[in-house]
């Protein structure tokens, strides 16, 4: 199982709780990785943990703006030597994903930048209410047309579209968000998937919060690898 990728996302500000969550979910049985988002990397303390962690780790930032802002945005993050993946998104353009995607190539060239398309908090009717008039279908695909064209390393979207974007891009690292372990609520997910069929829809990894962060992570560790081994 070493050969899947399971990202825990560390959703939290608070350093001691992040720390324990690193710590708790190493386990010679998976290759987990901690995926730091916005709401600890804009922390008084997560910006400098991030500077000295020992970890490689997966920052979440989605960045999305106008080419030069976008690039210079991937500068301020030269010192992060131990950031293995990056996030944009796919909504910022062909030509902001190629020009992160060139930057990034002369500053870390083991950094490796994920192209978001639509993010699993949303569904039919909330794409609908933004203005998109595709199906979330389409347009990941779309999504995906870009993100291939930039040269990006990756993409994430969710388990759902993810066959779909595999038949077409046979060699691309797949990233499903919205993973829960079965039994588990959804939250603010619209569309979940459990650890085992998203694998099944050959993915190149997930990521999981809650259902391996809340409670006692040890025992939801055991669980994911049980669930795995089924």
């Amino acid at each position: 199982m070493k050969n899947r990728n399971i990202f825990v996302a560390c959703d939290t500000s608070n350093l001691n709780e992040i720390k324990k969550i690193i710590l708790q979910t190493k386990t010679n049985k998976l290759k987990i990785i901690p995926k730091f988002g916005l709401q600890f990397f804009y922390s008084k303390d997560g910006r400098k943990f991030l500077e000295k962690i020992k970890n490689d780790f997966w920052l979440d930032l989605k960045i999305n703006d106008i080419p030069q802002t976008a690039m210079s945005a991937i500068d301020s993050l030269k010192d992060l030597k131990r950031c293995k993946y990056i996030t944009v998104h796919a909504n910022g353009g062909l030509e902001m994903l190629k020009t992160v995607k060139k930057r990034t190539g002369k500053i870390n060239k083991n950094l490796k930048i994920l192209g978001v398309t639509v993010l699993t908090s949303l569904d039919e009717k909330s794409l609908k209410q933004i203005g998109y008039t595709k199906k979330v279908k389409k347009l990941v695909l779309k999504q995906a047309d870009l993100i291939n064209k930039s040269k990006c390393d990756g993409i994430v979207c969710s388990a759902k579209e993810a066959t779909m974007v595999r038949k077409k891009y046979k060699n691309l690292f797949i990233v499903t968000p919205g993973i829960r372990l079965p039994g588990d609520v959804s939250d603010d997910q619209k569309r979940v998937m459990t650890p085992k069929d998203a694998f099944k829809n050959k993915v190149s990894g997930i990521v999981m919060g809650r259902s391996l962060t809340k409670g006692n992570i040890k025992n939801n560790i055991k669980r994911l690898i049980d669930h795995l081994n089924k």
